[in-house]
């Protein structure tokens, strides 16, 4: 099985990017299910349940996410009703979404997916570990192919988190940090990983937001509004090919298409 996951899509000119981008990617690569993290689609923060339907429409399916998903309120009524939106599975009991689940079409076998956010430099939540080892124990009963996103600050958590997993799911694949890693590689035991996926929007940029502001803040330290960039606009990802027999990955190729 092929599969895209799709780095964090920011703004608008990101969305631009998956809608020109992503029919050409996956009669490429011939492509059986892609999925993206859309936590930054709304502006640079959160994501609508307008842009949601707009992101399904281009042919994404799956969304995952990270901490920004509360970002917009509107989006929360959405995430009890639509399982193909994933927001991080380590909250506590009683937010809003579920933070795993399987994605089923009529082209592919069933597909988990696990969604989390980590602790170091970030909020203070329930174990991704133990979070994730509870949710494979669960998706296995209906599918051996498991896809992690990990959406974490510190590289060494999502390492840690590859290697925790490594056997008990296809990939690890870390997100939230907008820069892509050149450490792909298949785990020994059968597992995909990447440090992050990168990110699906204006490389002209301070991580997709206009560079000057940003200057402006760490020059100055005082408050500033920071607004998208627009040009140089790239879509970075990774493509995996999945056993689906086994669950374990044959393969995992590192993605960057200039719009």
């Amino acid at each position: 099985m092929k599969i895209l996951f799709i780095g964090d899509i920011v703004g608008s000119p990101g969305r631009e990017a998956i809608d020109r981008l992503l029919p050409g990617l996956k009669k490429k690569y011939k492509i059986d299910l892609s999925i993206a993290n859309a936590e930054n689609t709304a502006g640079g923060s959160g994501i609508t349940p307008k842009i949601a339907e707009e992101l399904f429409g281009f042919g994404l399916d799956a969304l995952t996410s990270g901490d920004h998903i509360w970002k917009r309120k509107e989006i929360l009524e959405l995430l009890d009703s639509e399982m193909r939106i994933f927001r991080p599975a380590n909250y506590p009991k009683g937010a809003p979404g579920r933070g795993y689940g399987v994605i089923k079409t009529k082209k592919t076998k069933p597909v988990g997916v696990i969604n989390l956010e980590g602790r170091v430099f970030m909020s203070s939540l329930d174990c991704p570990f133990k979070r994730a080892q509870e949710a494979v124990e669960e998706l296995k009963k209906e599918t051996q192919i498991i896809l992690v996103d990990m959406h974490a600050e510190a590289t060494s958590e999502k390492i840690a988190l590859g290697w925790f997993l490594d056997g008990t799911v296809s990939a690890v694949l870390g997100t939230h940090t907008h820069v892509q890693t050149a450490d792909e590689q298949i785990l020994p035991a059968g597992t995909a990983y990447i440090t992050d996926l990168g990110m699906t929007g204006p490389y002209d940029s301070v991580i997709g937001r206009k560079k000057e502001q940003i200057l402006t803040r760490f020059l100055t330290q005082m408050p500033v509004r920071f607004e998208m960039a627009q040009d140089k606009v790239e879509l970075h990802g990774v493509v995996l090919d999945i056993d689906e027999k086994t669950g374990k990955a044959r393969s995992i190729e590192r993605i960057q298409e200039k719009l």
